[in-house]
């Protein structure tokens, strides 16, 4: 086996890719289709998915094909610091409410990379907190309260 695989980085990426499209697909079978005229609430889903296992298919191949190089360590610091903070904005989104679960999430996600620095996170967090409540609460008027009633707001 260890010869047929000539990439690890992307024969393993190709089969994490394929894995996570068959599970979303699965999921997407509840839902109506449709068809490309009239789509139902499970097209597009399906669609990416299909695409997504068509680009891992691909990664698959080309871990078969091209020579490259082995697996190193995972980088455990970032998973963390991106996986446990998108976690937190969905727990606590409704409590906290959007500024503060998308500035401490943002902020979190900053100590993923092992060159950042307090001035850069902050100026980070603070463009992306404006530009997103603009964008989503005052552009698309989502109804999320921007302060929570864990913070004395409604």
């Amino acid at each position: 086996m260890r010869n047929l695989i000539k990439s690890p980085k992307d024969f393993y990426c190709g089969l994490l890719l394929i894995g996570i499209a068959a599970i979303f697909a699965a999921e997407v079978r509840h839902l109506p289709i449709g068809s490309a005229f009239r789509m139902g609430p499970g097209y597009f889903p399906l669609v990416l998915s299909v695409l997504l296992a068509a680009l891992g298919a691909a990664i698959f191949i080309n871990g078969l094909r091209v020579r490259g190089e082995p697996v190193g360590s995972l980088p455990w610091r970032g998973i963390a610091f991106i996986a446990l903070p998108v976690i937190f904005f969905g727990g606590t989104l409704k409590g906290l409410g959007f500024v503060p679960s998308l500035a401490a999430t943002v902020l979190a996600t900053t100590f993923a990379s092992k060159r950042w620095s307090i001035p850069s996170a902050i100026s980070i967090t603070a463009a992306l907190v404006l530009l997103a409540t603009a964008i989503f609460i005052y552009g698309l008027g989502l109804p999320i309260s921007l302060f929570g009633p864990w913070v004395g707001g409604y």
